[in-house]
């Protein structure tokens, strides 16, 4: 990668080109705003690190410029001390970090660190853009995560199976998406897509709309009606929240299931049907089925193939491309201007834990959109949940022992690794940092 270092004094910018030459960067530099457009225009520029009092304006031009002229490019802003309003001036108009002077070599060398991973992030997410512009089949399946790809390649395998699906995850995680990306994945693609979620309907109501029923039925039945299974023949039903069926309509469904006709309420002869099932449920039915309250046969029979959706926060790998997905969505909704998300903002995307997941995140997205006062969305423009998410007892800890920054550094670091497992690919991806750095900071050999 290619760094542009705008530094009007000469020691200092020819410190930070040593600096960022020793991490793998090809460095150059300039000292006013002109020679920065100059070098920007030409074409080479990854990363700019960029003084805030420059001889020929104010920092806060060059970057309002760059993010016009290249939105890709990462930067990071150096302020003198005490001058913090002008930072988060500089943030809120894209950077993606800022220094104070005088700028510590290691501190240069981590911000250095997150600005590549930063660019490389900024890459996949371009590549993600042309990927979903292109994709139809399942569009509605967006991630780059190793699970994400399992499921993917799940759903084209089985997608014009007739076999009856399960999907499983927690709630917000997706699973009606899945089922929506195999109706559009299948030859069925030309048939209804009917959805019921089983716990939002009465369950005094929930048979006659699954299974319809004849005029004179009961009371209020004064016409014929098309049950659920019939309204999708020739498509896909798809049965949410599956778990939370009473036992009586666990048998019925059953049965449908195995004979392929349904018997709407009041009438004398079966109606056979021809839709492909895809249920799904936030509960462990295996746990239902040992408890009684699921039945074992239609387990069974609904889990023919099984597809887990994972929380979002254990596949961080998909945050970046869920949120550009959403902000693209709703910008256009909005009309709004909206470039993306500040460097800032994509750290505290990667931060949080995400409780709602994939929903969650889909709302955080539009109430950014909605408030943004700049191209760019920044931490501001996000809930206040995510924004401060509860801090662990880490932080206490360090204030009562007097830690020093660099052992709280170290020991979030652990913190964060732990959370993945050990993973440092994946820990680092949600620190905004690459891995070398995770193995500098543990002191362990690369």
């Amino acid at each position: 990668m290619n760094l542009l270092v705008v530094e009007d004094d000469t020691p200092l910018a020819e410190l930070f080109v040593g600096i960022a030459e020793k991490r793998g960067l090809g460095a150059s530099r300039a000292a006013t705003i002109a020679e920065g457009r100059a070098r920007i225009e030409a074409g080479d520029v990854e990363i700019l690190l960029t003084d805030m009092r420059l001889p020929d304006g104010s920092g806060i031009e060059l970057i309002e410029w760059t993010r016009k002229a290249d939105p890709r490019i990462v930067i990071v802003a150096i302020t003198a001390f005490g001058s913090i309003e002008i930072a988060v001036r500089a943030v809120r108009q894209g950077a993606y970090d800022f220094l104070t002077k005088p700028v510590e070599p290691a501190v240069l060398g981590v911000a250095l660190d997150r600005a590549m991973e930063a660019r490389r992030l900024r890459g996949e997410v371009e590549a993600l853009r042309g990927a979903l512009a292109t994709e139809s089949a399942l569009k509605g399946i967006i991630g780059k995560s190793r699970a994400l790809a399992d499921i993917t390649s799940v759903v084209r395998r089985v997608a014009d199976s007739p076999a009856t699906v399960l999907v499983t995850g927690p709630s917000g995680s997706g699973k009606e998406l899945v089922a929506r990306a195999l109706h559009e994945a299948s030859r069925r693609k030309e048939g209804p897509f009917v959805a019921v979620n089983a716990a939002a309907i009465p369950e005094t109501l929930l048979e006659s709309e699954l299974f319809g029923y004849k005029k004179g039925a009961f009371t209020d039945a004064r016409q014929d009606k098309k049950g659920l299974f019939v309204e999708a023949d020739g498509g896909t039903l798809f049965l949410d929240e599956i778990g939370d069926l009473p036992l009586v309509l666990q048998a019925k469904i059953l049965r449908v299931l195995e004979e392929r006709e349904v018997r709407p309420l009041g009438a004398t002869r079966n109606v056979p049907i021809d839709a492909r099932v895809v249920a799904a449920t936030n509960h462990d039915l295996r746990r239902a089925v040992k408890e009684g309250r699921f039945r074992e046969d239609l387990f069974y029979r609904l889990a023919v193939i099984e597809i887990a959706i994972p929380p979002l926060r254990d596949r961080p790998e998909d945050i970046l491309p869920l949120a550009e997905h959403f902000l693209q969505r709703a910008k256009a909704r909005a009309g709004l201007p909206i470039q993306g998300f500040s460097g800032a903002a994509a750290r505290v995307l990667m931060a949080y834990e995400w409780p709602g997941n994939v929903r969650e995140l889909e709302n955080a997205v539009e109430r950014a959109v909605a408030l943004a006062q700049a191209e760019w969305i920044s931490p501001d423009d996000l809930p206040p949940t995510v924004q401060k998410p509860s801090t662990p007892d880490l932080f206490a800890s360090a204030a009562e022992r007097m830690m020093t920054l660099e052992e709280v550094d170290r020991a979030y670091v652990k913190h964060v690794l732990e959370r993945f497992g050990g993973n440092k690919v994946r820990a680092a991806a949600a620190l905004g940092i690459n891995r070398r750095t995770i193995q500098r900071w543990l002191g362990e050999d690369e």
